[in-house]
């Protein structure tokens, strides 16, 4: 085998093996319900409510962003998420809004201008930035059927992910993992390969409730939530896979089987949340709030930020979400279907939406396996994204055994150069 060999699969396996926190999270757009644009305070009530959620089988210490610019600005003026963040020690996932553009530069110059004014306070916050959300989604053909938006496609992604990383080479978040957030289909659909192969992880939004036509009945969601899952895993050659967004609605229409109800909630949470992602996985779930007012089918876990949940988060000892089920189940093939956008008859099958899909703003919404909480910008500059996303981790303490083989098989090629 030649050196080049080795080397390469020692990159894939310390790819897949180095990951400090599982975080736990919630996803935060940049409006609030009324299409106002939040600020420093609306963010710290959210972070301090999802630090202190009863029962929570965590601490939601972390939050996913759609955007960096502050809603609404016209000068890359950085998010008030930012500083709230600072105040209240809450990790952050930086979101870039990729989508109807041919630049990212005012993304760029909005973090570059949060840097400078609160420096290393602030990067030491930063765990990792999704260039893009969903954009690969709206460009496929479930997308258009579903009129989700503008989207972009591999090629421009990949240019922005080579744009991010020169302009923040030799800084101090130089090293922090870059990715990309998309639906499960838009990530096995083989001509976006160009993206999985320049990120470090792959973040995805799935949406069991939207899997019409695949028996999507509450009883069956964690078993296409697996499905989606291994079908990613299957793709990206051993890199870490950031579930981004996912939950379950408890106010909306009957989705093919789905009913959205607080008990189907409570038990999604604990089927898919507790079996199978929570200080396991990087989880951005959604979400701790509404703040789409287009979308009819409402996922929040708690009203008012009341840090009493709608139900117990609690996770169980034991699960109804069986392995041996869950190889059978329902039929793994569709396209996936929306969240917010198109009726469930208007679409095929469907894979699962998320809950920001858009500009990050909560409004549109992706209607295929896109999000819940998409939107157009508030501004060209300021995408106005609202799901509020707060979150945590559980500490995932050391490197995996897959890292340390890979660190010894680089050791081993060297003294072999």
């Amino acid at each position: 085998m030649r050196a080049s060999e080795f080397i390469a699969g020692a990159t894939a396996l310390l790819a897949s093996g180095v990951s400090a926190e599982a975080y736990l999270g919630f996803n935060s757009g940049n409006t609030l319900p009324s299409r106002e644009a939040k600020f420093k305070k609306d963010w710290v009530q959210e972070f301090t409510t999802a630090q202190n959620l009863k029962n929570a089988p965590g601490t939601f210490n972390a939050v996913r962003l759609y955007t960096n610019i502050q809603a609404y600005s016209q000068t890359s003026e950085p998010i008030e998420a930012f500083e709230a963040a600072i105040e209240t020690n809450t990790k952050i996932l930086l979101g870039v809004w990729a989508s109807g553009t041919n630049t990212i530069e005012p993304e760029i110059k909005a973090l570059q201008n949060g840097i400078a004014k609160y420096g290393k306070k602030l990067t030491d916050l930063i765990i990792g930035a999704s260039i893009g959300s969903e954009d690969l989604y709206r460009v496929s053909v479930t997308g258009i059927q579903n009129k989700s938006g503008v989207g972009a496609g591999p090629s421009e992604l990949v240019k922005f992910i080579a744009d991010w990383k020169k302009a923040f080479q030799g800084t101090a978040i130089a090293n922090v993992p870059i990715g990309h957030v998309d639906t499960w289909d838009a990530w096995t659909n083989g001509t976006n390969k160009p993206v999985i192969d320049a990120v470090d992880w792959v973040g995805v939004d799935e949406y069991p409730y939207y899997e019409n036509g695949k028996g999507n009945n509450i009883e069956n969601s964690g078993y296409l939530f697996d499905r989606a899952y291994n079908a990613i895993e299957n793709v990206v050659a051993g890199k870490p896979i950031w579930v981004t967004e996912t939950g379950w609605p408890y106010v909306g229409q009957t989705w093919d089987k789905a009913e959205a109800t607080v008990k189907n909630q409570q038990y999604y949470w604990q089927e898919v949340g507790c079996r199978k992602l929570f200080g396991k996985v990087p989880t951005f779930w959604y979400n701790l709030r509404d703040s789409n007012p287009d979308n009819e089918m409402k996922f929040a876990i708690t009203d008012n930020l009341s840090t009493t949940p709608h139900f117990d988060l609690t996770c169980p000892k034991t699960f109804k979400t069986t392995p041996k089920a869950s190889s059978s189940g329902a039929s793994s093939t569709s396209a996936a279907t929306g969240t917010g956008v198109s009726s469930p008859s208007s679409v095929e099958s469907g894979s699962s939406g998320s809950g920001s899909s858009g500009s990050g703003a909560e409004q549109s919404g992706s209607a295929s396996s896109g999000s819940a909480s998409s939107s157009e910008p508030a501004t060209v500059t300021a995408p106005a994204e609202s799901a509020v996303a707060t979150g945590s981790a559980t500490s995932v303490k050391g490197v995996s055994a897959a890292a340390v083989a890979g660190m010894t098989l680089l050791v081993g090629v060297f003294a072999m150069l």
